[in-house]
């Protein structure tokens, strides 16, 4: 299989489901990562020029651990809107890249506007990239296929209906997460947040819930066409 995993900013993927997209790159699938954001208003001190550069090269050395193909959406920190053509074009072509047979994005109840924005692009986008006749850069239309929506940050107003047991992952879930040194140091520093532990202590919660050591939760799009009969996730 392919697998699509669209985040917002270059950490969230490995935040929410970076245990679960390994276990499929060891099952065989191809899996790409789309940060759709550079990330370049994430730090006090580190102006957004200089910290586009160096959040890009945190994601690509994060994907890089599980064999994970790593690419960016084209937009900026807090620029990002779905109702226009611009920017479902932008992830339109993401999607016919990726050609995937499953993608995961944010939930469409999240903490801030980039996250909703991007799961409702990829929702829009889902459906407009499987049109022969529409066009964009990418030529080569998409298959229509579920979406999974990962986990929020530390879980607020999110119900699984599906877990992936990551207890064999959940350590190079977190040697992925410490790349992005310049997101861990900072809320490290300034909002005294130890962000590897909590994400870890939520994958452990998620354990709990299904009877795993850790676990990552994901709930499926319910929506015409979206739905199937298979187990997709590993």
């Amino acid at each position: 299989m392919r697998i699509l995993a669209v985040g917002c900013h270059p950490d969230d993927v490995e935040i929410a489901c970076a245990g679960t997209l390994a276990k499929c790159v060891k099952r065989g699938d191809k899996v790409i990562v789309c940060h759709a954001s550079s990330g370049d208003l994430g730090h006090v001190i580190i102006p957004p020029d200089e910290l586009k550069v160096i959040r890009a090269e945190e994601a690509r050395r994060a994907g890089a651990l599980a064999g994970i193909e790593v690419i960016y959406g084209g937009f900026n920190d807090l620029d990002i809107f779905d109702n226009n053509k611009q920017s479902r074009d932008k992830m339109v072509d993401v999607i016919k890249y990726a050609d995937p047979d499953l993608i995961i994005t944010h939930n469409p109840d999240d903490y801030m506007p980039d996250h909703t924005a991007v799961s409702r692009l990829v929702f829009d986008a889902s459906f407009t990239a499987t049109l022969p006749n529409y066009k964009s850069r990418e030529k080569k239309a998409a298959k229509l296929v579920p979406i999974y929506y990962m986990d929020t940050l530390a879980g607020v107003n999110f119900i699984p209906t599906d877990f992936v047991d990551i207890t064999e992952e959940i350590d190079l879930k977190i040697k992925m997460l410490n790349c992005h040194e310049s997101q861990i140091v900072w809320m490290r520093d300034h909002d005294h947040i130890d962000f590897p532990d909590m994400v870890k202590t939520c994958s452990r919660y998620r354990g709990y819930q299904c009877g795993a050591e850790y676990a990552e939760g994901f709930r499926q799009c319910q929506a015409y066409l979206k739905g199937t009969s298979k187990r997709l996730l590993p």
